[in-house]
């Protein structure tokens, strides 16, 4: 479980985030959503303990970040968007590496975790391969293979399919939707489908506030009375929006193609929209103006028409901003003579002929 109490963060005089609060609950996948600037970054880097907070409480299985930071730390596993790999090792060493680190022993028990994990995502075919020639689908794999070690009960993955082709994407969504089973997974990505078809509940945040919580279909349920009306009429586009823009009840007019004497646009249908049926005061008011009507339905909302309602921003253009939150500091490299769990040294890996390895 994770709870994240009050949380603020200010950097300067600005707040990045304000006031967070929410509990993601064991076995269940929430995904995280917000625009550039929204805090998502900063929340993430705050909750894996890149970062400490101006105020409030992160509690990971029950272990305060800040408190208990070995505890909480050993019950979290974290891939960011661009995993910090050392790219003179290979992926073995780098993965015992990584499990030495999180004290998984004796040597046998970290072989068989290494190779359980490197299985699950994909990478144990690359087990002799240096880092820096793989590409960077195969990168993010290693990434998640390392933050899978021990098992963790709560998982932090940024931006988890990035650079995968369709067919890994496929995979590591289903892995995913295996993982949220029996951990805690909060996902972030830009990527709406991504979120609507992997996520059990959403969290969107906006100005670093907590805009929105939920299934996408009580969010949806809740904002614009759960559904936009799809229409295409007959006439001058004025004459079509201004009988549109009328209809007591109907949120903002998009069009949505305008073609000879037709009209396509959507409108949503607001939260405090008068009793009955909007489809037929929009008809009527429709023919009123001259507009008969060719096609008129009404659709549930999408993840991305909750998103542009609480945010007011485009998804598309929601991309990764390096400048618009701090990155979690840069890991530093490993030191020359890394430090044996064991008293007898790790057997080296053979280097083969390095190729490209494409993803």
């Amino acid at each position: 479980m994770l709870e994240v109490e009050h949380l603020s963060k200010c950097y300067g005089g600005r707040l990045a985030v304000e006031d967070l609060s929410f509990t993601a609950a064991d076995g269940c996948v929430y995904g995280l959503l917000g625009p550039n600037g929204a805090g998502k970054s900063t929340t993430m880097n705050i909750i894996t303990g890149y970062l400490s907070p101006t105020a409030g409480a992160v509690r990971v299985d029950g272990h305060d970040i800040l408190a208990e930071p070995r505890a909480a730390k050993a019950a979290l596993g974290y891939l960011p968007e661009q995993p910090p790999l050392y790219n003179d090792m290979t992926v073995g060493e780098y993965l015992s590496f990584a499990a030495a680190l999180k004290g998984i022993r004796p040597r046998a028990a970290r072989a068989a975790e290494v190779r359980r994990q490197a299985q699950r995502t994909g990478v144990w075919e690359l087990e002799h391969r240096l880092l820096r020639n793989l590409s960077k689908g195969y990168r993010q794999r290693v990434g998640l293979a390392a933050a899978l070690l021990g098992e963790p009960p709560v998982l932090i993955l940024d931006e988890p399919t990035v650079g995968l082709d369709p067919a890994q994407v496929i995979e590591v969504r289903e892995l995913v939707r295996e993982l949220g089973k029996s951990h805690t997974v909060i996902l972030s990505s830009h990527i709406l489908s991504e979120v609507q078809a992997v996520c059990d509940r959403v969290l969107i945040l906006s100005h670093g506030r907590l805009a929105a919580e939920g299934t996408p279909a009580e969010l949806s349920a809740r904002l614009a009375g759960g559904s936009v009306l799809a229409v295409t009429a007959q006439g001058d586009e004025a004459a079509v929006l201004a009988a549109a823009q009328s209809v007591p009840g109907l949120g903002a007019v998009t069009v949505t193609a305008a073609q000879d004497d037709e009209v396509s646009f959507t409108a949503a249908v607001l939260p405090d929209a008068p009793a009955g049926d909007p489809r037929a005061a929009l008809s009527a008011a429709l023919a009123a103006a001259g507009c008969p009507v060719l096609s008129l339905t009404r659709e549930d909302l999408s993840l991305e028409d909750i998103f542009l309602q609480l945010t007011g921003e485009d998804p598309a253009a929601a991309v990764p901003d390096a400048a618009a939150e701090p990155d979690a500091p840069e890991i530093p490299a490993p030191p020359a003579d890394l430090p044996a769990p064991e008293t007898e040294p790790e057997p080296a890996a053979p280097a083969p002929n390095e190729t490209e390895q494409e993803g």
